[in-house]
């Protein structure tokens, strides 16, 4: 496009000074050509060939025109009209009817109409303008050109074609020099893929990328659910790859990844966002936040890091969670190819809070679909007022009623459930072995049982005859082979106990403080998750609550014992050395 209307620059006087015939008017000229600081007039062309040249009066205002095959040429462009005017005070000419310019750098325009100021060196065409140039075409009905600048713009709408994309656009200025398309007021970009629309959009033609300026969306054709929006980015259209920068989202899948710095390839379906990234799935009634994360359109998974958490929106307890690393990924139901499941996986330093449980581990592992949690790494949970360890656990949540269903602990599972959690004394009791499955009743622990090296320490409660009040009455000591215990507002009760049986029950007076716990208790208050904003912290750090030891009976009956034991020996008879 370098030499469109070059041929006006070299217009010359000198074919008409032979001309005896003045003109009679001066051309009525656009606004466009006006120039105070450019005077001079341009160099001269050849006239090729016309079948006619003259004046008739009152036609072109009396001024001199070819006509009939009209062809002119300078350096190798060439141009053909079916008239050509020229206002030669003025340096001013107007080329009327199937207008061609072939310039000699192959770019072609074609109009009804074209005028130029060799003064100014500004041209314009019009009607049905064409513009055709190495790897595209411009169409519009008024193409202004200024040699000087050598820029080219429209504003009177138009479409570019080029490698198979369209764009449309009310507005639109041409660099030849650095070969920048710069769209304003309503552009659309129209490709076999996808379709770009925005407000203002610059695209290099020697890069073939494109700068958004401004609301910009760009839309999957197949999917149009799948689309890029921004204020302010860059899309390379060769490699398909999308740079944004302001107010910026990826839809995909029926996810939207949002961020302050967000990038995106179409072909691999590999994205990433920066600063403040928040991924959110409606569908799963999900969300994930960090501070980076990368997704995978294709294998449909999602990955945060820096600082990650994820909440799971439910009607009327929402999940939170926490790690250093959080990944997200759909596949296909092994039983039902149509169907997808959801999964969410979380490592290092996981956190989960809920408000009826909340479990911390080294990692877990979510099946959002079945409602099934796994916990490893020294996985610890806590419900109300009862804690469960072991070196496994597996959580089973009903995920139409949204509550928990039962836990299931593999390999040293213990269960600690405070005796009175109205009350600081140090009473808890205590359930373990190598399995245990942990059921639950309107969201509270409910039942134990225990599969193998069972053992349990329980406090027995009694009601008071006379004063109806709930008295302490002994600690019951079991070892089985299995165990079934009952969890009931404040008490724990073996129901069961089987293979190599053996319940002992003492008074309180007869069991001290140390046989009342087993040697690898650890009832932890410092770590519990009290509020879903301690997902944050490695330890919320809370202070750990110190428990009263209750030995008044105990002491009391060893006092008397030991008394005994004192007057005892003081009855019996001293020998006496002589």
């Amino acid at each position: 496009m370098k030499g469109f209307l070059i041929f006006f620059l070299f217009l010359s006087i000198n074919i008409f000074a032979q001309i005896p015939t003045q003109p009679k008017d001066p051309a009525t000229k656009d606004p466009f050509f006006t120039d105070p600081k450019k005077n001079s007039q341009g160099e001269k062309v050849k006239l090729i060939h016309s079948d006619e040249f003259g004046v008739v009066k009152g036609k072109y205002d009396d001024n001199p025109f070819f006509s009939g095959n009209v062809e002119f040429s300078h350096q190798g462009s060439i141009l053909t009209a079916d008239e050509v005017i020229f206002y030669r005070e003025q340096n001013f000419v107007k080329a009327i009817g199937n207008v061609k310019l072939q310039n000699a750098d192959g770019s072609v325009i074609t109009s009804g109409e074209m005028e130029y100021d060799g003064n100014t060196q500004k041209g314009i065409a019009r009607k049905n303008v064409l513009l055709t140039d190495p790897g595209q075409t411009i169409k519009t009905e008024t193409l202004y050109y200024d040699r000087l600048s050598n820029k080219a713009y429209f504003n009177t709408g138009g479409t570019i074609t080029k490698d198979g994309n369209v764009m449309y656009t009310k507005v639109a200025t041409y660099d030849l020099n650095s070969r920048l398309i710069d769209f304003t007021g309503n552009v659309k970009i129209d490709n076999p893929e996808y379709t770009v629309e925005g407000v203002n959009i610059v695209q290099n033609q020697n890069t073939n990328t494109a700068t958004f300026n401004g609301a910009t969306t760009i839309t999957n054709k197949k999917n149009p659910s799948n689309l890029i929006y921004t204020e302010k980015g860059t899309y390379n259209m060769n490699s398909k790859e999308v740079f944004l920068k302001k107010n910026s989202r990826i839809h995909y899948n029926g996810k939207i990844l949002t961020g302050d710095d967000l990038y995106f390839n179409q072909i691999t379906g590999f994205g990433t966002g920066k600063g403040n990234v928040t991924l959110r799935d409606p569908l799963e009634k999900r969300y994930m936040k960090g501070g980076y994360g990368e997704i995978y359109e294709k294998k449909d998974s999602a990955m945060m890091t820096e600082k990650p958490y994820a909440v799971k929106i439910l009607e009327k307890d929402s999940m939170y969670f926490s790690a250093d690393r959080i990944l997200a990924y759909q596949k296909l139901d092994d039983k039902n190819p149509l169907k997808k499941k959801s999964f969410l996986r979380a490592y290092k330093k996981a956190r989960m809070f809920k408000s009826n449980i909340q479990v911390r581990a080294d990692s877990l592992s979510f099946n959002e679909t079945d409602g099934i949690m796994h916990l490893d790494g020294s996985p610890i949970a806590w419900s109300g007022e009862k804690q469960i360890t072991g070196d496994k656990i597996e959580a089973y949540f009903d995920t139409e009623n949204e509550f928990i269903d039962s836990l299931r602990v593999i390999g040293n599972a213990f269960a600690i459930s405070k005796a009175d959690s109205l009350n600081m004394k140090d009473e808890f009791n205590q359930v373990k072995g190598k399995l245990m499955t942990v059921y639950y009743e309107k969201n509270d622990v409910k039942l134990a049982k225990v599969i193998g090296n069972g053992q349990a320490i329980t406090y027995a409660d009694d009601q008071n005859e006379k004063t109806k009040e709930v008295e302490r009455i002994g600690v019951s000591l079991s070892t089985c082979g299995t165990i079934e215990a009952e969890f009931e507002d404040r008490k724990v009760q073996i129901i069961s106990c089987t293979i190599g049986a053996n319940v002992d029950t003492y008074p309180m007076s007869l069991i001290s403080s140390k046989q009342r716990f087993f040697p690898d208790f650890n009832w932890n208050t410092k770590d519990r998750l009290r509020t879903w904003r301690d997902i944050f912290v490695d330890s919320p750090d809370y202070e750990e609550i110190k428990y009263q030891s209750d030995d008044v009976l105990y002491n009391a009956a060893q006092k008397k014992i030991d008394d005994a034991k004192v007057k005892e020996e003081a009855q019996k008879p001293k020998r006496v050395r002589k």
